[in-house]
């Protein structure tokens, strides 16, 4: 029978055992410092029930920040209940409320997605067009006093498309009638919108741009105010361009449409995009403001 040999063990040195004993002693410093940076839960002994009461006062005395902790630890607790489902809703309004319009719209996708059903329902798509429709413009927006016609629109199209599923999918809902004049206002914005741009080309002389833009405001928005100065833009427009029977056709849409217009007795060939509209535009615009 063969023996194995077996390495003896080389002893630790005085230096290795140091070196081990400081190893350990900073392992177990680290233990403790986590240990004792653990966050203390300062809602643990109050019910949820309690809490989200407690939230509600918060949010009515307008100190949504605290609000709002207490409700993600309602929803948190409270998950898959109805007082959970309602603390995500006074949560997406509480985001709202401090301007927080990534979270608002993010908690609100998610409780339409999970809650088809839900009896609030008509309220999240509500909350998700407000959301939308009144997205703030910043500083520099408002000290340029612009308006929702001379921004990007994606905005106003997520608002307008939340308060429409309100409007034709809850018309009894308390909230409607107020999705449905909101759809109002953005539809004749958006049409504004494509006017100001025609505006724009027509008067830098992209006289095509210009009719096509107009045009497209015209086509999509004919029932909107802003279709009037529309029709006029392209018959300037194509007056320029030298398409005299489409500038005459756009006059004599614009005379059937809006028989009181100002814009009939208005110099066609006159200077590009010097429109009613746009003489009233620039008189309101502060002095610094060149475009």
């Amino acid at each position: 029978m063969k023996l194995l040999k077996t390495t003896p063990k080389t002893p630790m040195t005085e230096s290795s055992r140091g070196l081990l004993a400081m190893w350990l002693a900073v392992c177990m410093s680290v233990m403790l410092v986590a240990c004792g940076s653990t966050p203390q839960d300062e809602f643990a002994n109050i019910a949820s029930d309690k809490l989200y009461a407690d939230a509600k006062d918060d949010a009515a005395e307008g100190n949504y920040e605290l609000a709002i902790k207490k409700l993600e630890k309602v929803e948190a607790r409270a998950s898959g209940t109805l007082l959970s489902q309602q603390a995500q809703i006074d949560l997406a309004y509480a985001y709202f409320r401090t301007g927080e319009k990534a979270q608002a719209l993010a908690k609100l996708d998610r409780f339409i997605r999970l809650h088809p059903t839900s009896p609030a329902l008509d309220y999240a798509f509500y909350l998700q067009g407000l959301v939308n429709f009144n997205e703030n413009l910043g500083l520099f927006g408002k000290l340029s006093r612009q308006d929702l016609a001379e921004r990007d629109q994606q905005a106003s199209r997520d608002a307008y498309e939340s308060f429409k599923q309100v409007v034709e999918r809850f018309p009894q809902s308390r909230y409607a009638e107020d999705a449905r004049l909101r759809m109002n206002h953005i539809v004749n914005s958006l049409a504004a919108g494509e006017v100001h741009v025609a505006r724009y080309y027509l008067r830098r002389g992209a006289y095509l741009a210009a009719a096509n833009r107009a045009q497209q405001a015209v086509k999509e928005y004919s029932q909107s105010p802003a279709a009037e100065e529309g029709l006029f833009i392209m018959a300037q427009s194509y007056d320029k361009l030298g398409l005299v029977p489409l500038r005459d056709d756009a006059m004599r849409v614009l005379r059937q449409s809006f028989p009181n217009s100002e814009y009939l007795s208005a110099d066609i060939a006159g200077s590009a995009g010097v429109t009613p509209a746009a003489a009233a535009e620039k008189a309101k615009k502060p002095w610094w403001q060149l475009w």
